[in-house]
């Protein structure tokens, strides 16, 4: 998903997610609790801080362009608007 995020490819990105979620659901939909071995306990929380350290590279990446996206959608949106009150391009 960094990678993916890096590169610029949101539908990628996207199908990432998707995935990651629905596999995530799965483990907790069958997880069985148990206590793990110190090795293995340790390898889980490498993996999970791993994770969380992706995720935040992720949300740096896309945080701005959803931002500018956001920008852009508020200003079609405005100049609709006024187009629409003012009757902007349309002849006299």
């Amino acid at each position: 998903m960094l990678e993916a995020a890096r590169s610029g490819d949101w539908e990628l990105l996207e199908r990432l997610e998707n995935d990651c979620s629905s596999r995530v659901q799965t483990i907790r939909e069958s997880e069985i609790p148990f206590d793990l071995p110190a090795d293995m306990r340790d390898k889980k929380i490498r993996i999970i801080k791993k994770i969380l350290a992706d995720d935040k590279q992720i949300r740096d990446i896309t945080e701005p362009w959803m931002a500018q996206l956001s920008d852009l959608m508020k200003n079609s949106s405005t100049n609709r608007k006024l187009s629409n009150a003012y009757g902007a391009g349309n002849p006299a």
